[in-house]
């Protein structure tokens, strides 16, 4: 399995463009926090009242995560925790949480591919599906190194 930085290299050789990268810096917990709203609008048949989609979605990328890097797990528990909370908070507007999370996610990736074509370069996830969770995580590694935490 690649490391931390070998996934965050990676990643950041499609997002060197600052309008890219300020693009992704709102898109990117856009389209987590929506994707949580549309996930907790499925109702679950079974299983106890808190556990949604969007739970199951959270465990099992924080697994992934602590495979790369326990620290950078950690911390995207807690972001992975504000987003869905950020998520619930959907459900205040005047559309169903399903329909304003959708509309956000599409406004999100478009704005995010407009992004793309401003770098020139394709989403990385186009190559490796992977990297749809690696997203989230470069933005976390940027603190990380900004604030001097070690992944």
């Amino acid at each position: 399995m690649k490391t931390a930085d070998e996934w965050l290299d990676q990643y950041g050789q499609s997002h060197q463009n600052p309008t890219n990268k300020l693009i992704h810096w709102f898109c990117i917990p856009l389209i987590v926090m929506s994707l949580m709203g549309i996930l907790i609008s499925i109702p679950m048949p079974f299983g106890p009242d808190w556990l949604d989609p969007a739970v199951v979605l959270i465990a099992f990328s924080l697994g992934f995560y602590a495979l790369i890097s326990m620290r950078l797990a950690v911390g995207m528990l807690v972001v992975a925790s504000a987003l869905y909370l950020g998520a619930l908070s959907l459900e205040a507007l005047p559309l169903p949480l399903w329909l304003s999370s959708t509309l956000v996610f599409v406004l999100a990736w478009v704005a995010q591919f407009i992004g793309h074509h401003i770098e020139g370069k394709k989403p990385s996830f186009l190559e490796d599906v992977q990297f749809l969770m690696i997203g989230p995580l470069w933005l976390l590694g940027f603190v990380y190194r900004r604030v001097g935490i070690r992944y």
